[in-house]
């Protein structure tokens, strides 16, 4: 397929994410044209950035992945909480971790 009306780009990336990109890249037999073509493509058909350009939230850690230390602390943040008077139902729980994590 050739382009009758083409235009380069020219970026300057990190060399290690360069050579990560392609490597996958070529694996999906796309070249670093066909990416950048496919990327464009997406940007006018979403108009604007097709996917989310955000810092993501951090999930929840299970209890059993944290130190002793770790899970204390945590345990102490819960019982400041209390006596501070902020406390949460069950279902307030569930309804934040549904609306920040998705379960």
């Amino acid at each position: 397929m050739t382009m009758a009306n083409t235009s380069p780009v020219y970026a300057r990336i990190d060399t290690s994410l360069k050579d990560s990109a392609e490597m996958i890249l070529t694996k999906l037999g796309i070249t670093p044209s066909g990416a950048i073509q496919m990327l464009y493509s997406q940007i006018v058909l979403h108009n604007g950035i097709p996917f989310d350009v955000r810092i993501p939230s951090p999930k929840p850690v299970a209890a059993g992945a944290l130190s002793r230390t770790e899970l204390d602390a945590e345990l102490m943040k819960g019982v400041e909480s209390l006596k501070a008077g902020k406390g949460y139902s069950a279902d307030e729980v569930d309804a934040m971790l549904q609306k920040d994590f998705g379960i």
